[in-house]
């Protein structure tokens, strides 16, 4: 004869207790879900012009086309000056689209923030670019792409996020 195996029943408080678990965990994937596809959304697109801007300085020559570029000896200059394009078009994508329901903070004090942060995030990008290029000798299209443009990038970009909405854009 078998005999029916004992259930388990919740008590309330475990059963509220795993609902708001889940609402909270619920309610923080969303609270999270939207600023984090929109910041990603503004820094691919930037980063495409970014990438495109700097080939086009490094690797093409208006006059022989693709191979050494105008700027192929300073790459890192040319790196500066397509990081300083690309982190004026992020401020305003960020500002307005990644940000946009936040509280518009002291404008002087925002952009003083941002150009920090962005400073030090163009000095991890850069260190990147650096290395392959003058620890390792690879100058590339492809080395450059991938140690600048994609290390590079994930990393600064990385550092970015983290303290755009603690500093820059703060809730408040």
């Amino acid at each position: 004869m078998l005999t029916p195996e004992p259930t388990t029943q919740e008590t309330p408080a475990a059963s509220r207790a795993g609902t708001s678990l889940r609402a909270r965990t619920f309610a923080a994937v969303k609270g999270h879900l939207r600023p984090t596809t929109l910041f990603l959304l503004v820094g691919g697109v930037v980063f495409l012009l970014d990438t495109a801007m700097y080939n086009l300085l490094v690797f093409w020559s208006p006059s022989q086309g693709w191979g050494a570029g105008l700027m192929h000896g300073t790459p890192l200059t040319a790196k500066l000056l397509t990081i300083a394009v690309a982190s004026c078009l992020t401020y305003l994508g960020n500002r307005l689209l990644t940000f946009g329901d936040r509280p518009r903070p002291d404008t002087t004090r925002s952009i003083m923030m941002f150009i920090l942060i962005n400073l030090i995030a163009a000095g991890l990008q850069l260190s990147c670019l650096a290395f392959s290029r003058y620890v390792l000798g690879l100058d590339s299209v492809l080395a450059d792409n991938i140690s600048g443009a994609l290390v590079g990038q994930v990393v600064s970009t990385s550092f970015r996020y983290v303290t755009y909405g603690r500093l820059v854009f703060p809730k408040r």
